[in-house]
């Protein structure tokens, strides 16, 4: 098993591993993305078992020492259980999460510091820009977050438009897999605030969405975003 890389944005590269067994026979991917810049930040850290294999791909498009920013969409293993091990392979690393992600979790957690976000701080890696977003309980858990880079229109959506498939890239719909998946996990935290929260991501014209567990989509992200978020008002208001 080996992390495969793809250049998806400018500087943004997806580090993906395909894990055939989960949701078989289509499969389920879990992605992290490296932003390759003067201080490059790594969004999902990754399980502590698939941490060779994302350090690796790193390793093989810079010096893992090099990685200076660390984030993630929220607290799972999946998203940061190798949190630890990045920040001892790489010195001057630094975890960036949201307020509420540190003081509940991160301050704790994390063998350094992290460094904690306003709503709509900009971290600035060189020539990129990534704006925290927080995102209380979507898709799931209170500390929830995503990070906008702006020069390119990425969106790092976190579990956003969780779906089955190896897919690496794709101008598809990716809404109809979306929802089969939060059918087939019921993972999203569904309530009032769900489809506002996603109409506010919407805003943002992102014209790449980065999944952490699907193929990057690019096109209207817009439109995307709009049409997941009217899913879960319908979903609210028949469980209503």
């Amino acid at each position: 098993m080996t992390a495969q890389t793809t250049e998806i944005a400018d500087g943004i590269f997806r580090l993906s591993v395909s894990v055939p067994e989960i949701g078989a026979p289509e499969g389920f991917t879990f992605n992290s993305f490296l932003v390759l810049d003067d201080e490059p930040l790594l969004f999902h850290a990754g399980q502590r078992g698939m941490f060779p294999l994302y350090s690796d791909a790193v390793a093989r498009l810079m010096p893992v020492e090099r990685l200076r920013w660390i984030g993630f969409g929220h607290i799972e293993a999946d998203e940061c259980g190798a949190m630890n091990l990045w920040l001892a392979a790489a010195p001057q690393a630094q975890v960036v999460h949201g307020e509420t992600a540190c003081s509940i979790s991160l301050n704790d957690l994390a063998d350094r510091p992290p460094r904690a976000l306003a709503d709509g701080e900009v971290v600035t890696t060189g020539r990129h820009r990534l704006r925290y977003i927080d995102t209380p309980h979507v898709p799931h858990s209170w500390e929830s977050g995503v990070m906008f880079e702006e020069t390119t229109a990425t969106l790092l959506c976190g579990d956003l438009f969780t779906q089955f498939g190896q897919q690496a890239e794709t101008r598809d719909d990716i809404v109809p897999a979306a929802i089969a998946a939060e059918d087939a996990f019921h993972s999203t935290s569904v309530g009032p605030a769900t489809a506002p929260t996603i109409r506010r991501l919407a805003g943002l014209a992102p014209r790449t969405l980065a999944l952490m567990h699907g193929p990057t989509f690019h096109g209207d992200g817009a439109d995307a975003l709009a049409r997941l978020a009217d899913y879960f008002e319908r979903s609210l208001h028949e469980a209503a």
